[in-house]
């Protein structure tokens, strides 16, 4: 069976050691309209919000993520907690692989790598951010 689209994930799972946004979440242009983005999924518009993940072993490239937000409007960020850095946390995260090419190696053989698109409905500081997704806890 093969899997389309995009993977539904838990935030846990894929950061156990948070991320990190470094500025304002900002609306995704797409190239030809020169307009925002619009999720096909959802229909809503897209923000992008880049962060490191707080990983020891995410170095390099792999620390940088830009993490695609649809949301009707666009997304508030918790306060710096030093510096430029903001802990936060994604709420209906999904990511899809796909293919990167990285250029070519001494052989001119291109080289690949797995690399992976993340998408969100949400975004808030962290353990607030799935609030809403959270089952309420009955009264009785």
């Amino acid at each position: 069976m093969a899997i389309l689209g995009r993977i539904p994930v838990e935030f846990g799972a894929v950061f156990p050691h948070g991320v990190y946004a470094t500025g304002a979440a900002e609306p995704q242009t797409n190239f030809e309209t020169k307009r925002q983005e619009i999720d096909k999924v959802t229909n809503l518009p897209v923000w992008v919000v880049d962060v490191y993940d707080a990983d020891p072993e995410a170095g390099g490239k792999s620390a940088a993520i830009r993490v695609k937000v649809m949301a009707k409007v666009c997304p508030v960020l918790p306060e710096p907690a030093w510096g430029p850095f903001r802990p936060v946390e994604f709420s209906g995260l999904t990511l899809t692989p796909y293919v990167e090419e990285m250029g070519r190696d001494n052989n001119g053989n291109i080289r690949t790598r797995v690399a992976y698109s993340f998408r969100a409905t949400g975004v808030g500081p962290v353990g607030g951010a799935n609030k809403a997704a959270r089952p309420a806890k009955d009264a009785a």
